[in-house]
């Protein structure tokens, strides 16, 4: 399986949390499957850190990128197409930018979002695969 992390889910990987289930963080940690970390999710973390919306709970920002791949996890930038196109997903009542941008890049590269979040089930009729169990 491929997947794509969730800003949340990201966070909690690298941090070892509980909050994770067993059976998600073994598919994360599972060497046949494929884990990614967007560009966006960093970018995420970065402004609402500084805005403290966000407590990495003592992790440096600056070693978010060394603890992903460490995790085994790929990192992916956001393309200029998946930028372009970002207009067509669809209008849900689900307004937040960086996670409309994750959902977008699931769906264009058909991945399965890892994520808690309950307002995510809004975009599966538009393509979006879920994974959290």
């Amino acid at each position: 399986m491929k997947y794509l992390l969730d800003t949340h889910t990201f966070i909690w990987s690298i941090a070892h949390s509980k909050r994770i289930p067993e059976r998600t963080r073994q598919e994360l940690r599972n060497p046949g499957n494929e884990v990614y970390i967007s560009a966006v999710n960093l970018w995420e973390i970065s402004i609402k850190t500084r805005i403290k919306k966000i407590d990495l709970g003592g992790v440096p920002i600056g070693d978010l990128i060394g603890l992903a791949e460490e995790t085994g996890f790929q990192l992916i930038g956001l393309s200029p197409e998946e930028a372009l196109t970002y207009g067509k997903l669809e209008e849900v009542s689900h307004f937040d930018p960086f996670d409309r941008m994750l959902i977008w890049q699931a769906i264009r590269r058909n991945l399965t979002m890892v994520s808690r979040d309950s307002e995510f089930e809004r975009f599966i009729p538009h393509g979006l695969k879920l994974f959290w169990k």
